[in-house]
This record gives structure tokens, sequence and C-alpha cells, in this order.
């Protein structure tokens, strides 16, 4: 078996658990259901030499009572938080406009766990020219837009007075987390305006939560997908490139969900900081994002692929076009043309998500009969040969084999072996049992 321990670029530090006051509460955190754990704002000061340099001056909540090894890694933490802010360095100048954008990244633990971050920038009130500052949240959770909605508030209250932002956050912090498709309502009192209810509901395709399509096909036309996608199933190295930080978070995280249901085991960074765009000369498969303006620093790397948010023959590809099984490759392109121009997040999400999913399932979906179990209780083992022998097609046999050799279908099987057949449910399950049942149903017609 290969080495499960994937570990992230150094900059993506472990988060310890917060200090609180019982038991029940340090419980709820652990198991990641606080909607956050952090809050910090980062604005932008003038050094000595004259830069302007990233810089917490605001966090909640504040952690009191920690050890040296936890304030230590705190520490390394908020740094790190700083560098993906304010990603582009100290080449900062005071601005009069400036256009407020949303973004994501990941923070990688050292045992592969991930946090998610999420960060607005925007221009702070006042008057005359003036730097940006950002706010970011740091959660265990994935779901893009719901944080989105929580920025919008805070920013209201922003405008107002830092000190309103605390008793909002207070809330949400103590607020249970909804299950996938329910609502939690937020008090929140806003002077002249009084009480106000904020309502936030999580999405009901909870592993689609994080993600919004719009944007990776504005940026790519569906053959352009169809490659990147090729590349990331073999795991490859790529790189996406943009000019705004919130087209790069947007594309990178789509591009993962059409792995589902296997996960990106790798590096995985969605803005890279320019002073970590060294990143790129790792000889281990990444998914990068990277801000045009730093394109001259990675575009010399002979086996990366580039995918620019531009038309195809900006986009720098190797044996891409023919990793993927030609009937099911025209399938996919054949079910994406069914999604509307006008079809909301939610329609276009299902169209996309369904298109990819069902790859998987004509491919790999049979993988249930070939884990061979025992009456002991033991782990399953999982009989590859026989497996890939089983496709009929030759084209899609090949593209099975070299699919069986990457770390996410083997972390994918090695968690099928070790769980009873009757755990496994969900939604890619749901659809391999409706394929087979209706491939049964074919042939008892013949």
């Amino acid at each position: 078996k290969k080495n499960r321990t994937v570990r992230g670029p150094a900059l993506h530090e472990s988060l310890e658990p917060a200090v609180v006051d019982s038991s029940a509460r340090e419980q709820r955190y652990m198991s990641g259901q606080y909607f956050f754990e952090y809050l910090v704002v980062v604005s932008l000061k003038k050094s000595k030499e004259g830069a302007y340099e990233p810089q917490i001056t605001y966090q909640f909540p504040k952690r009191d009572g920690m050890v040296k090894f936890q304030r230590e890694e705190e520490e390394k933490t908020l740094k790190a938080l700083t560098l993906f802010c304010f990603p582009e360095g100290i080449n900062w100048a005071p601005l009069t406009e400036y256009h407020s954008e949303t973004f994501s990244f990941v923070l990688t633990e050292l045992d592969a766990s991930r946090r998610n971050g999420y960060c607005r920038r925007l221009l702070p009130g006042g008057n005359g020219a003036r730097p940006p500052e950002a706010y970011c949240i740091i959660s265990k959770l994935a779901c893009f837009g719901l944080f989105s909605k929580i920025f919008d508030e805070v920013e209201k209250r922003r405008q107002i007075s830092m000190a309103m932002i605390y008793p909002f956050m207070q809330s949400l912090r103590e607020a249970a987390f909804p299950a996938p498709g329910n609502t939690v309502k937020i008090k929140s009192f806003i002077p002249d305006k009084g009480t106000e209810i904020i309502s936030l509901t999580r999405p009901l395709d909870s592993w689609l939560e994080h993600v919004d399509f719009r944007t990776l096909f504005r940026c790519l036309t569906d053959e352009e997908v169809l490659l990147v996608f090729a590349a990331t199933v073999m795991e490859r190295r790529i790189v996406f490139i943009a000019e705004e930080l919130s087209t790069l978070s947007q594309v990178i995280h789509a591009v993962a969900a059409l792995l589902y249901p296997f996960i990106w085991q790798h590096t995985f960074i969605s803005i890279v900081p320019e002073i970590l765009i060294d990143v790129v000369m790792a000889p281990t498969p990444f998914l990068l994002g990277v801000q045009r303006r730093l394109l001259d620093q990675v575009i010399d790397q002979s086996d990366v692929s580039y995918c620019p948010n531009t038309p195809c023959d900006n986009t720098k590809c190797g044996d891409e076009k023919s990793i993927l099984p030609p009937k099911l490759h025209d399938e996919i392109l054949q079910s994406l043309r069914h999604r509307k121009d006008n079809a909301s997040v939610e329609q276009l999400n299902k169209v996309v998500s369904e298109a990819f999913l069902l790859f998987f399932v004509k491919t790999v979906g049979h993988f249930a009969s070939y884990v061979k179990r025992n009456d002991r209780g033991e782990p399953g083992v999982f009989q590859s040969r026989s497996f890939y022998k089983a496709i009929e097609s030759k084209t899609t046999r090949h593209f099975v084999k070299k699919f069986l050799q990457t770390q996410m279908f083997d972390l994918f099987i090695q968690d099928v072996e070790q769980q009873p057949t009757s755990s496994q449910k969900g939604i890619f399950h749901q659809k391999v049992v409706e394929y087979q049942k209706k491939k049964a149903d074919a042939k008892k017609k013949h």
C-alpha cells in the first residue's frame, strides 16, 4: 500500500483547539460543529522602510490560558493567514477605490486534515487614499456561500463600529451549525435598526456547498474543463492562472469537486502567496492558483499543465486529450450541454456534478464486488486485477488501470476495505445501485 500520510507545504500549519469554558463546548469545537474558529481583521500597516505589511489588528475570540507550544502554533497560523489575505506581498499603495472581493483558501495540517479560510478584502471606511483591509474566518466547515453571507453581516457592522462585530460573532459561535438543507437563525442588535433575525441556510447537497461551478465554466470551455479533469484525475501538477483572487479560489475548488467521491490528496493551494511561489518547483502533484502577474515565474516548468482563464490556445497541455475513454468523454460533454444559461447555482451544480459522478459510476462503480471479505469481521481485500479485467471496454479498462495507481483511489479503496458493506451509503453508492439496476433491466429485455 502507498503511504497514506500526505504533507502540504510548510506554511500550512496546524491549528490547536481553542481553550473554552466547558468540556461540552470543547467537544463541540473538536468535532467541527462550531461555525468558525477565528475571525481576524488583517490591515496593511506602513513599515519604517515605507512598504505596507499585513498585520492582524483584530482577533475573535481571544485565546487565553494557552501553554507555550499552543501560543507558538497560533503565531505561525496567524502569520500564514496574513500571507493568504494579501498574497501579493508588500507592493501596495493607498487607494481611493477598490473592488471588494471574496475568496477562500485551505490550511493543511501535518496529518493532512484541512481547515478552510474565507477572506473578504475591501476598502475600510474613511476619507482620502487608504490601503484595503481583509476579514478572514477560519473554519473546519466548507460552505463558501454561507460564509459570504456572514461577511456581509460583518461588513455591515464594521461600517458602524468595530465593537459591533463582537456580539454578532459571539452569537454565531454559540449557534448550532445546521444540518444540510436546514436553517439557523441568529439574533443581532444594530443601533437605529433594533434586533435583526439573520437566517443562514446550509445547502441540501453538503458535498457541493463549497462549490459554484459558474466561474469555472465562464473561464474555460467545456472541452477545456475536461482536459483539466483528465489531468486532475491522473494527479498531475496543475497551475491555474487568473487576475482575481476570487476567480482562482472558485475555479480550483470547483475542479476538486469534480473528483467526487474521490478526494485530492496532494498539495492544494488555491492562492499561492508571492513569497511561496517556489512551490511550483515541487516534484509532487499539486493544484495551485497563481495570479497572472507571477506567470513568468512559473511558466518555464516543462511538465506542468497551465490553465489560464483565456482561450484554449493559451492552455498548455500534454496527453490530457487521450486520457479519458472517448465514449465517456463524449457523454460528459453531452450531459454538460443540458445546462441552461440562466440556471441557478443549485441547478448548475446538479447538472455538472451528475455528469462527472456518472463517469466514475461507469468506470469504477463495480468496486464493491471485488472487495473480498471473510466471516471473521476482518478488513476486506480489494482484488485489483480482477476488478479492471472485468471491464469490457478496452479504452475504459486502460483508463482504470492507470487510475488505480493514484493516491485518491488507493485511499478510497482502503476506506472501503475497512468498512462493513452495510455502511456504504451516500450519493455515489445510490448512483451505483441505480446504474447497476438499469443495466440489469436492460439485459432482461434482450
